[in-house]
């Protein structure tokens, strides 16, 4: 099962690589991460979504990361209500003929064209994973040429 994690920790040097090592020393799955300071300068939020298959595994990261001396708190947000993002940014064909189709399905997802020109066009789309992985079902028949996505973000409501 997909859970969302978060960490808060110590803005320092080494800080990411240690815990990306902590999973990687373990064998445990980042599925994705984002990472940026908070309103205070010297502490940066890490929200990871993680593949913990049952629930002694995701014990066993979150004691984990509780262990790390840079590690502040550590929150699994499954199961709790949030708010989640990601952004999403797609080069896809365009064409004359397909224009008034991705015009209606980027309005349809709340998608935004940042840029047409003669072969594609360029997409972004910054929603909830669901809207956005469902966004990706109906732009890739259109071909994606190149599709660039940040982590999931999160905050509890």
């Amino acid at each position: 099962m997909k859970h969302t994690i978060q960490a808060l920790v110590e803005n320092r040097f080494g800080v990411l690589a240690r815990i990306s090592g902590l999973f990687s020393a373990r064998g445990f799955n980042i599925i994705s991460l984002a990472v940026g300071e908070t309103e205070d300068p010297s502490v940066s939020r890490m929200t990871l979504l993680v593949d913990a298959k049952d629930e002694r595994i995701l014990d066993q990261i979150k004691k984990q990361l509780n262990k790390l001396i840079d590690v502040i708190t550590v929150v699994d947000l499954t199961g709790k209500d949030f708010f989640d993002r990601e952004l999403m940014l797609f080069k896809v064909n365009f064409t004359k003929e397909n224009k008034k189709d991705i015009d209606k399905l980027a309005k349809e997802f709340g998608a935004k064209i940042l840029e047409t020109k003669d072969s594609y066009a360029v997409i972004e789309i910054c929603s909830d994973q669901h809207t956005a992985l469902n966004f990706l079902k109906e732009i890739k028949p259109f071909g994606i040429k190149e599709l660039v996505r940040t982590g999931r973000i999160a905050i509890i409501k």
